[in-house]
C-alpha cells in the first residue's frame, strides 16, 4: 500500500512538472527564432581603405563557389595556424581550377586580439576573399555561425572550427560527396565531417569518466534528436546555399548544441545528410568543460525535442524561387 502511494505520488509530481514545463515553454519561447543583429554587425571593415561596407545576404544570388565561416571566441593564439592552412589550401585550389572563395571570421564577442589577428589576413588577401564580422556580444558558437552564414556569398557554405582540429584539405572529400547528392546550389544537401571512425582511439586515450560522458551524450542525441548521424559535433560541415537558407533562418539554439538542432530540422525536412570520415586531432585550448558543458548540452537536447513536440518551436520554411 505504501509503495503504491509512493508510485502514485511520483507520477502526480511528474505530470505536474511536465504541465508546468509545457506552460513555461509556451510562454518564454517563440515558434520561430528572433534573430538579433546589431547595426554594426551588418558591416565589415576594410583595413586597406579604412572604410566599412555592408555584408550581402544569404537570400541574394551567389557570386562565389565557396564561403568558409569560422566562428572565433578569444582565439588569438590558435587562429593563425588554422587560417594559414585554410588559405594555403584555398589559394592553391583557386590557382589550379576555376574556383572562387571567401573566408568570413566571426569574432563572437572576443576580448583578446582575435579581431586584430583576423584583420591582418584581410590586409593580405583583400576583402574580396577575407572578411571579419565583429559581434558586439558573445552569442555562442551557433549564433556566430548563423550570422556568418546569413552574410555568405557562396554557392556552398562550409563552417569550420577555429582550432584547426580537422585537416582543411578534407574539404575535397566533403565537396565530392555533396556534388554526388546535389547537382547545384539550388538543391538540398548536407555533408558533415565525422570522427566516428576514431572512436576506439578516443576511448583508449580518454579517462573512464570522459568516455562515459561521450557515450551518454551520443545516447541522448539518438534518443531526443538525430538518428541518422553518428557524429553530430564535428565542426566541419558543408551545405548547399539553399539548405543554409532554409536551416539557419529557423534555427533556435545558439550555443554548443546548435549542430544537433540543425541536423534534427534537416531530418524532419528530409534533407539528404551524408557523413564523411575526416582527419581530426585534439587541439589544446578547448572552451568546453567536460561535465558542465555536457550537462548543458544534455538539457538542450531534451528541450529541443520537447519544444518541437509541444509546438513551442515550429519548422516553417520560406519558399525560394529558382
Amino acid at each position: 500500500m505504501f509503495l503504491q502511494y509512493i508510485i502514485y505520488a511520483g507520477l502526480a509530481i511528474l505530470v505536474a512538472f511536465v504541465c508546468v514545463l509545457f506552460i513555461v515553454q509556451k510562454i518564454i519561447t517563440t515558434p520561430l527564432p528572433i534573430i538579433k543583429r546589431h547595426k554594426k554587425e551588418y558591416n565589415f571593415f576594410d583595413p586597406t581603405t579604412l572604410t566599412e561596407a555592408k555584408f550581402p545576404s544569404i537570400e541574394d544570388e551567389p557570386t562565389l563557389d565557396l564561403s568558409v565561416i569560422i566562428p572565433a571566441f578569444n582565439e588569438e593564439k590558435r587562429l593563425s595556424i588554422m587560417l594559414d592552412e585554410c588559405l594555403e589550401f584555398l589559394e592553391e585550389k583557386s590557382k589550379s581550377s576555376p574556383f572562387t572563395y571567401e573566408v568570413i571570421v566571426v569574432s563572437d564577442g572576443s576580448t583578446d586580439g582575435t579581431i586584430s589577428v583576423a584583420l591582418n589576413y584581410t590586409e593580405r588577401h583583400t576583402t574580396s576573399k577575407f572578411r571579419v564580422m565583429e559581434l558586439m556580444e558573445n552569442r555562442g558558437k551557433g549564433g556566430a555561425v548563423r550570422l556568418g552564414i546569413l552574410s555568405a556569398r557562396g554557392r556552398h557554405v562550409l563552417f569550420a572550427d577555429a582550432d584547426g582540429a580537422t585537416k582543411f584539405s578534407d574539404y575535397d572529400k566533403l565537396d565530392a560527396a555533396l556534388k554526388n547528392i546535389a547537382k547545384s546550389w539550388q538543391e538540398d544537401a548536407i555533408v558533415i565531417g565525422s570522427r566516428a571512425h576514431l572512436e576506439k582511439e578516443a576511448i583508449a586515450s580518454r579517462s573512464l569518466f570522459r568516455t562515459f560522458l561521450m557515450y551518454g551524450f551520443h545516447f541522448l542525441v539518438w534518443l531526443f534528436a538525430v538518428r541518422s548521424v553518428k557524429d553530430t559535433q564535428c565542426g566541419f560541415k558543408l551545405l548547399t546555399r539553399l539548405t543554409a537558407q532554409k536551416l539557419f533562418n529557423i534555427l533556435h539554439v545558439e550555443r554548443w548544441a546548435f549542430d544537433v538542432e540543425l541536423l534534427y530540422i534537416a531530418e524532419r525536412l528530409n534533407i539528404p545528410i551524408q557523413e564523411v570520415a575526416v582527419n581530426w586531432k585534439e587541439i589544446e585550448g578547448s572552451k568546453l568543460t567536460p561535465f558542465w558543458s555536457w550537462l548543458q548540452m544534455g538539457i538542450d537536447l531534451f528541450l529541443i525535442w520537447f519544444r518541437y513536440n509541444i509546438g513551442a518551436w515550429r519548422i516553417e520554411v520560406k519558399q525560394h524561387s529558382d
